[in-house]
């Protein structure tokens, strides 16, 4: 039988993930002689047998490959037959090559194994009690890499020379830890200790951690990708002073909790929720209060969910060892709009007066990386943060664009980036508020390093939000005169659809786009759009929520008192608003009773007025009218008080929103539903019955104009997208009166319905736009 040489590349998440010592075994086992090697950013195989053979080979290699490993595409040359010259004979393992510049897949961080997990918790290991223990099916893999390919020399754990004992796993084949850059022990990996002003004397820091936390103190401790401040739940004295020293007086806080049977004591899920809970990536998943929810009340207060998240690091799992706490506090260690601290002088010296304590650790972070978050609706997970475990994994645009490089540095908060290279579009890690200069240092840092790991050398395209004045479209400026790129700037609402659309692979679709803020094609505020586009880059603007004065701009974002005022100003008599907001509201406002008067003036000069057809700032309206809500202390507080409100309420009233035609688009009249808000509270109707009525209204109303767009271009898919979407019953509204009239139903999956995605959908439009024009 003819034997042949057979050139093989890999393409997917093939690094870091045991798929070496995988191709290794199997070639073994069917004995075929060649070799394996790390190539780049692919996996390079030479095989040499029959044909039969390879191709038997490649099944069994797509059939029992990795368990963390992915594979898009395995190319096949056969080339020539093999001689008595060019026979191998044996097949090895050989060292990487940076030959080919192909687009990277980076594995993200993942969770600690079991098998990694039971050598911890065993006496006889060599890994008996060691937080940082690793090997080719878990930890960090993003957060720790700067070159490609993925070898222990491109990393931080370059700092840390192995042991004999570990160097032995790490050179042989057949073990699992075989080039697991990450691999560590007591013997020869970081080292963890307590600091307070200096290093505490301790046989056992993460006892003495979890000791110091169950006694009321405040811990920081430096994770994988960036570093929490922890604390207990089960009292409230521990959050309210976590919460005073942090000036998040109402902010929700994610917990982490040691296992689904002990989250079952406070939180409801499903089982596809908890198999997100425990699955590799370990993301925080936003879940229901139970009825005997035993945290304290001060955790997420005024809200009906709860963020949770499972151990996902060896240190995480001895925590839980030494305490009959239910869950700890697991929050991002940073001051509001600032980047995760991940340097342990910064981060001594930043939390110096907010913990008390510090667990630290001196692996070097080199890639800060928030946890993720996963909110269930209509029965699916969508991302309202797509960051740790995730990242950076790239989405498959090959159907959109494979010729031209685009950077995307999406809007202003919530902010990620996304790099588009030969047919993949990798979004970035969650940067934040790139309102903040260090937010913007953080993100101008990353962009250079993503670039770096694709080996996207030179850009061909650089894609902004229209906003002039965000920060990101700034420094897509700059960009655009370093790189030698064109600038394109996109509009918001259009980038959270193409997201969606691009998800989904789909050619054309309608869309509603439902948000806080949007900078609109005619300069206004946007965030109640239907929207038809499809895949030329192109979209059409067919109406939405009428226009409303947003008195004091921003002001009425952080006081929605105000942009109530804006909406009744026009359908109200001024002296009849002005009693109804000094009599029923006036502690609403900053300045009481004179803050009312200074608001009308505003309003009848049309001065320091901007305009929005927001559906949140609606929502955020009702919210205070119902007395629901006071102010913002954080993003998207007062609509989502709103909608924990409603699940107390009976769904029997009806509120009927008029609209008209205008310019050829349909406006929804949302002055007539706060209105109608205010006769029901004067009648003495339930608030919450009140908040389920007015989310049913706006959401039925976008769904009627949305249904009508679509059947105006015979298309068959209608689309959610937008911050407004994480709310569970507004998005089943839409679903279900969506689907009884026969049209298919999309959501965000894989992606972020709010900020979190936009740069994604600036890279597809951008893509679209360019393809058609080749």
């Amino acid at each position: 039988m003819k034997e042949y040489n057979a050139y093989l590349l890999v393409d997917g998440i093939v690094q870091g993930v045991g798929f070496r010592p995988t191709v290794y075994r199997l070639a073994k086992v069917m004995q075929l002689n060649g070799y394996v090697r790390n190539m780049g950013n692919i996996v390079e195989i030479v095989l040499q047998g029959s044909l039969d053979d390879i191709n038997l080979f490649v099944d069994e290699l797509q059939e029992h490959k990795p368990v963390r490993s992915e594979i898009n595409n395995i190319k096949v040359e056969i080339q020539s037959e093999v001689t008595d010259e060019n026979r191998y004979s044996d097949f090895t393992i050989i060292d990487s090559s940076n030959k080919i510049s192909g687009s990277a897949v980076i594995p993200p961080d993942m969770s600690i194994c079991d098998e990694c997990l039971d050598e911890i918790l065993n006496t006889e290991d060599q890994h008996y009690y060691y937080p940082f223990t690793a090997c080719t099916n878990c930890g960090p893999r993003f957060t720790l890499i700067d070159e490609v390919p993925y070898d222990r020399k491109n990393t931080t754990m370059d700092d840390f020379p192995l042991c004999s004992y570990c160097e032995n796993e790490y050179n042989d084949p057949l073990n699992r830890r075989y080039h697991a850059e990450a691999t560590c022990c007591p013997d020869c990996g970081p080292r963890v200790y307590l600091y307070d002003g200096g290093e505490i004397p301790s046989r056992d820091p993460i006892r003495d951690a979890s000791r110091l936390i169950d006694e009321g103190n405040i811990l920081a401790i430096k994770g994988i990708g960036g570093t929490h401040l922890v604390c207990k739940t089960s009292t409230d004295d521990a959050i309210d002073k976590l919460r005073e020293r942090l000036g998040r007086k109402t902010q929700p806080f994610a917990c982490m909790t040691p296992d689904v049977e002990t989250a079952n004591l406070f939180v409801d899920f499903s089982e596809d929720e908890r198999k997100t809970m425990e699955s590799v990536a370990r993301p925080i998943v936003v879940l229901n209060k139970s009825e005997d929810y035993c945290l304290s009340d001060n955790l997420s207060p005024g809200l009906h969910n709860q963020g949770v998240m499972l151990p996902y690091t060896g240190l995480h799992h001895l925590l839980f060892k030494y305490t009959i706490e239910p869950a700890y506090v697991m929050t991002s260690a940073n001051m509001p709009g600032n980047p995760m601290l991940i340097d342990n002088e910064e981060i001594v010296t930043k939390l110096d007066g907010i913990a008390d304590y510090y667990l630290l650790h001196d692996r070097t972070i080199l890639n800060r990386c928030d946890d993720s978050v996963i909110r269930y609706r209509n029965g699916l997970p969508g991302f309202i943060r797509r960051s740790r475990g995730y990242v950076p994994k790239p989405f498959d645009f090959s159907n959109i664009n494979t010729k031209d490089n685009i950077l995307a540095v999406g809007p202003e908060l919530d902010v990620t980036f996304s790099v588009l290279k030969e047919g993949k579009c990798y979004p970035s890690q969650h940067i934040g508020n790139t309102s903040k200069f260090q937010t913007l240092e953080f993100m101008e840092d990353a962009i250079k390093h993503l670039l770096k790991l694709t080996r996207c050398d030179s850009l061909d395209y650089i894609a902004a939000d229209m906003h002039p004045e965000f920060n990101t479209t700034k420094l897509a400026k700059e960009l655009s005169v370093e790189h030698d790129a064109e600038l394109i700037q996109v509009q918001h609402h259009h980038a959270h659809a193409a997201s969606l659309m691009a998800e989904h692979n789909l050619d054309e679709m309608v869309v509603i786009a439902a948000d806080g803020v949007g900078y609109g094609e005619d300069g206004n505020i946007w965030g109640g759009e239907v929207l038809y586009l499809n895949n030329t880059g192109q979209y059409v603007n067919h109406g939405g929520l009428e226009l409303q004065p947003m008195p004091g701009g921003d002001l009425s974002t952080k006081y929605p008192i105000r942009m109530a005022m804006g909406i009744l100003y026009d359908a109200m008599d001024t002296e009849e608003l002005r009693s109804l907001m000094k009599n029923k509201y006036s502690s609403y406002f900053k300045y009481g009773e004179k803050e009312v008067d200074m608001t009308l003036k505003q309003l009848e000069n049309n001065f320091n007025t901007a305009y929005t057809s927001s559906m949140g700032r609606v929502l955020d309206s009702i919210s205070v009218l119902l007395g629901i809500s006071k102010n913002r202390g954080y993003e998207g507080e007062c609509s989502m008080k709103l909608e924990s409100a409603a699940r107390e309420g009976f769904d029997m009233l009806d509120m009927i929103l008029p609209s008209k035609k205008t310019d050829g688009r349909i406006i929804i009249d949302t002055s007539d539903l706060v209105l109608d808000v205010l006769d029901l509270i004067e009648a003495g109707v339930l608030r919450e019955e009140i908040a389920v009525a007015s989310q049913r209204a706006l959401a039925e109303k976008l769904a009627e104009l949305a249904i009508s767009v679509a059947n105006s271009y015979n298309t068959d898919v209608i689309g959610v997208t937008g911050g407004v979407f994480y709310n569970e019953f507004i998005s089943s509204v839409v679903k279900n009166l969506v689907t009884l009239e026969g049209y298919t139903f999309v959501q965000h999956e894989q992606t972020c319905a709010g900020d979190g995605s936009v740069s994604m959908g600036q890279c597809a439009i951008v893509g679209w736009q360019k393809n058609l024009n080749q």
